[in-house]
């Protein structure tokens, strides 16, 4: 089967979006949180290969959330999700060992490109 992937963002439609994304590209959605907190709970539930992380969310942000994942898994495989303008979040992540990022709004070749060199 494909490489098992968690979804992390607190818009539904961007979830989706997502999601539509990967499953056609043979990656495998296995589980899909709302907030950081969720996705901590979601990633010892499901150990994904792979987790696309939000990182403005209520609750706990991307941010925090990957560094929980961090410590639950030093090799835990994550891309973060930025919107414009978040580019000192972005370093941020990717100091606290994000592989890769992706901005809104999603080009899919940009995703599937991020996915596919993360899981190397």
């Amino acid at each position: 089967m494909g490489n098992k992937v968690l979804v992390v963002d607190d818009a539904t439609f961007m979830r989706m979006m997502l999601k539509d994304i990967l499953t056609k590209n043979e990656f495998e959605v296995v589980a899909e949180a709302e907030n950081g907190t969720r996705a901590v709970e979601e990633y010892k539930a499901n150990s994904p290969d792979l987790v696309t992380l939000d990182i403005t969310m209520p609750e706990m942000d991307g941010i925090e959330a990957l560094k929980q994942i961090k410590k639950i898994n030093p090799g835990a495989k994550v891309i973060m999700c930025s919107a414009m303008g978040q580019q000192s979040m972005v370093m941020e992540a990717i100091q606290a060992g994000a592989v890769d990022f992706i901005v809104k709004p999603f080009d899919k070749g940009r995703v599937v490109d991020a996915l596919r060199k993360a899981m190397g």
